[in-house]
């Protein structure tokens, strides 16, 4: 009996249930020997693998293989996990070539592919490419990375809500650190790690939906791992050449490489990312002691500024003050690294560097040269580590340099109105005599107080370097420049010389002082090509509120007996400067005034002013006589300084700059006999003036500076005591030479109580007469005539009680009055009551 036939349809059925069937086991089973049965996948994927892997990936059957998935996308996923299965299995059997043609077809798959459905796939992805980076052999982990770079360029269509990339961060950060015995080797697999934390931060810093890579937990792996680099590469310039002057070699170097890596890093850092980016980095100088050495910790820190968003710089200037403060008892090397970083990144950042708390920067590193200044003083300080350490004197000068150099850059970042107000609070900062009291310090005494002087004036120096205002009397108010002028009185020659060279620094708008930075005679000064400009109405204001000021303290800086060169080069400078910046012809005169005392001042033997300085105070007169007669433009008064100084030159050239000013001076053992030609003649200069309309009056009137209790006060060595004078008054008129009137004493409090009480009395005078002129401004009419009547009112009844008192006219017309004893007694009657004639009354 014949057996029956099977249909077609169920014949079909059967087949493809049983592919269905093995489809899904885990195991080949009996596939291998049902090839028929195979799912078409994966026969097309069997189909790209040659029988020689030399051979390479089997182009044909590869864009069939692409073609399939394109048309099916549904089965990309079941593509890559077939993929990933034999990828494992010629992993673990060593045939490395089948594995290049894996993850070939992978890459073709990837750049292919844009659908819904690539997730899954790219799931399958990356699990090859950890698999490979989890092998033993270089050239595996260079192939996945590779892999992964390339995917890592590719923008997906959907996000993905749960893909992780923590595993390849740490992996590749490890590869960064790669210690491989073979030199080239190594250097390839380093360069694979930073390709492949490149490629991260491509795929993750822009998605919102993968995992935050600014997270701490990731930078502190990725930016030491790109640390770590940079600087094995650090004899490299921190700048690529131009691909014209590269060679192939310098452009594929680790530390070229991971510069371009830390820049992209940086440049896609938002504002609230930056902390978290610079913090690993301070973290990782810190680790391996890179502040000391300073170089690689600027280039650092300069690719960090350069690289970020320009309206971030404040945030990483904050972190570096912020360090600072943290290592405060750290060695002096380490701070002073720190703030040679903050110094270039102010340069770099100009503007936006010190963002919005300007005072807080000046406050911390003026916080911090105060520190350094105690820690030299005292030899030592406590250290929470290391127990007590030994200050190195030298380290703490370099360091209080640098913060100096520091405070500068950051005020020349500054527009004008902000830098006065810098200029005000380390004004402020500093301990004046009878004025401000001292700081808090460790240390105690007066070569403290002096150190802090001298630092802090360094850096207001530093601060008004290129200082250029056009209004003088706003950007040099009282509070600044009074404090400053009593500097000028001090004995201490260092901070004399300092308060000289700001003053100079803030007079000089249209930068003449290189011009005057010698002084000597000019035969002609219009080989200077001087820039003068017309005193403005603002200049006139200043010089008429502080030029009484400015000639008082030039004129006692030359009587100090300890001034040297440098100290008479300034006041030649400052006098020089006030006559082109800020004189107008009143100034002029005092000016000249000034110049003629400063030679009687030499001339007189009552000062005790020691020989040098006799001939220095000649010289600086003569040379300043000399410029500002070529600056008025008279002939007469030119040609007599003219042949005073031809004398001089003729016979006592100690009094001219030439023989004086050098390094070794021709200066004579006596000083007598000068008189005659050899001096500058007041009449004479006054005749000459006033026939060109100068003031000779007050031409011919001396010079004389007038002297207070701030001399007094400026002239203490130690500026912690306390001043009390002991003032004994006796009265000569009294002939009982017994009686004295009790001794008074006058101690500091008395006098600032003095001095506060009668600037609260000019307050109280100002804001009264501000009350009137305001009330008859905004008050109604009505008010204003009432108030006057009433103040009318007041002064007739006044004027009556004084009218009753003193006049006692004689008895009116109207007769007598008899008083109760019968004496007749005449009455007073006031003048306004009297009762005239008509004929009589005009």
């Amino acid at each position: 009996m014949a057996m029956a036939v099977p249909e077609p349809v169920a014949t079909r059925r059967l087949a493809l249930d049983c592919r269905t069937l093995l489809d899904h086991r885990p195991s080949r089973g009996v596939c291998g020997c049902c090839g028929a049965l195979r799912p078409r996948y994966k026969r097309l994927v069997d189909n790209i693998f040659p029988e020689d892997p030399e051979d390479g990936l089997v182009k044909a059957n590869m864009e069939k293989l692409t073609f399939y998935a394109l048309s099916a996308p549904e089965k990309l996923d079941r593509i890559g996990a077939y993929l990933s299965e034999r990828l494992s299995r010629d992993v673990a059997r060593h045939r490395y070539g089948y594995v290049c043609i894996a993850m070939e077809a992978l890459d073709q798959l990837l750049m292919a592919c844009h659908c819904q459905s690539i997730n899954l796939f790219v799931e399958s992805f990356l699990k090859m490419v950890r698999k490979l980076l989890e092998a033993d052999k270089p050239n595996l982990q260079i192939l996945g990375t590779n892999s992964f770079v390339k995917f890592a360029n590719i923008e997906e269509d959907t996000p993905s809500y749960h893909r992780s990339y923590d595993f390849f961060v740490s992996r590749f950060s490890e590869m960064c650190h790669s210690s491989f015995e073979d030199p080239d080797i190594r250097t390839k697999i380093r360069m694979a790690g930073i390709k492949g934390l490149q490629g991260v931060v491509r795929k993750t810093v822009n998605d919102e939906l993968q995992a935050n890579i600014w997270d701490p937990q990731h930078m502190d792996k990725i930016v030491p791992s790109l640390l770590f680099n940079l600087q094995s590469g650090e004899g490299t310039e921190s700048r690529s050449p131009s691909p014209l002057q590269a060679s192939k070699k310098e452009k594929e170097s680790p530390a070229e490489l991971t510069e371009r890596c830390f820049r992209e890093l940086l440049g896609r850092a938002a504002y609230g990312n930056i902390k978290n980016a610079v913090t690993p980095v301070l973290m990782h100088l810190d680790n391996h002691s890179l502040w000391e050495g300073k170089t690689f910790a600027v280039r650092c820190f300069k690719i960090i500024m350069y690289s970020i968003q320009s309206q971030h710089s404040h945030l990483v200037i904050q972190q570096l003050l912020g360090h600072l403060d943290a290592n405060s008892k750290s060695s002096a090397t380490v701070r002073a690294g720190i703030v040679e970083v903050l110094l270039e990144a102010a340069a770099i950042a100009a503007s936006g560097s010190v963002g919005p708390t300007v005072l807080e920067v000046f406050n911390t590193l003026l916080r911090h040269l105060r520190l350094s200044v105690d820690y030299e003083l005292t030899g030592s300080y406590d250290c929470t580590n290391i127990g007590t350490k030994i200050i190195k004197e030298h380290e703490e000068r370099q360091l209080q340099e640098a913060v100096i150099r520091t405070i500068g850059s950051f005020a020349n970042t500054l527009p004008t109105y902000q830098r006065s107000e810098v200029m005000l609070f380390i004004m402020g900062k500093i301990p004046i005599p009878g004025m401000h009291p001292t700081l808090p310090s460790t240390g105690s005494g007066p070569e403290v107080n002096r150190m802090i002087q001298v630092m802090l004036l360094k850096s207001l120096r530093q601060v008004t370097c290129g200082f250029q205002t056009t209004n003088m009397l706003t950007a040099l108010p009282n509070s600044f420049l009074d404090p400053l002028l009593s500097f000028a009185l001090l004995e201490d020659a260092e901070i004399r010389l300092l308060v000289l060279e700001i003053l100079v620094s803030l007079i000089d708008r249209h930068d003449n002082l290189p011009k005057f930075s010698t002084i000597s005679i000019i035969s002609d000064i219009s080989v200077l090509k001087l820039k003068v400009d017309k005193c403005s109405r603002q200049d006139n204001l200043f010089m008429k509120k502080h030029a009484q000021h400015l000639y008082r303290h030039i004129y006692l800086c030359s009587k100090e007996q300890s001034s040297v060169q440098p100290h008479f080069e300034k006041l030649y400078s400052l006098l020089a400067l006030i006559s082109m910046e800020l004189a107008n012809e009143e100034v002029v005169v005092d000016l000249i005034r000034v110049a003629l005392a400063l030679q009687d001042l030499a001339l007189s033997c009552e000062e005790m002013l020691p020989l040098y300085n006799r001939c220095a105070v000649h010289a600086l007169s003569s040379a300043y006589l000399n410029l500002i007669s070529q600056l008025t433009t008279v002939p007469a008064f030119c040609q007599h300084v003219h042949e005073v100084i031809e004398m001089r030159q003729k016979e006592s050239p100690y009094l001219l700059p030439e023989d004086v000013f050098i390094e070794t001076p021709k200066i004579p053992k006596t000083l007598e006999n000068l008189e005659g030609e050899l001096l500058f003649q007041q009449a004479k200069i006054t005749e000459v003036l006033g026939g060109s309309g100068y003031n000779t009056e007050r031409l011919a009137t001396p010079y004389v500076p007038q002297f207070t209790d701030e001399d007094r006060l400026s002239k203490r060595k130690s500026i912690g005591e306390t001043i009390s004078l002991q003032v004994e008054v006796e009265s000569r008129n009294s002939p009982e030479k017994e009686e004295r009137t009790p001794a008074e004493e006058i101690t500091f409090e008395t006098l600032k109580n003095a001095i506060v009480d009668s600037v609260g009395m000019e307050e109280q005078e100002k804001e009264r007469r501000r009350q009137v002129v305001e009330k008859f401004q905004k008050a109604p009419f009505e008010e204003i005539a009432a108030h006057c009547g009433a103040r009318a009112t007041m002064l007739q009844s006044k004027l009556n009680q004084i009218f009753e008192i003193t006049i006692r006219p004689p008895p009116s017309p109207s007769g007598t009055i008899t008083s109760s004893y019968g004496q007749t007694q005449s009455r007073s009657v006031p003048v306004y009551e009297m009762k005239f004639p008509d004929l009589c009354v005009y």
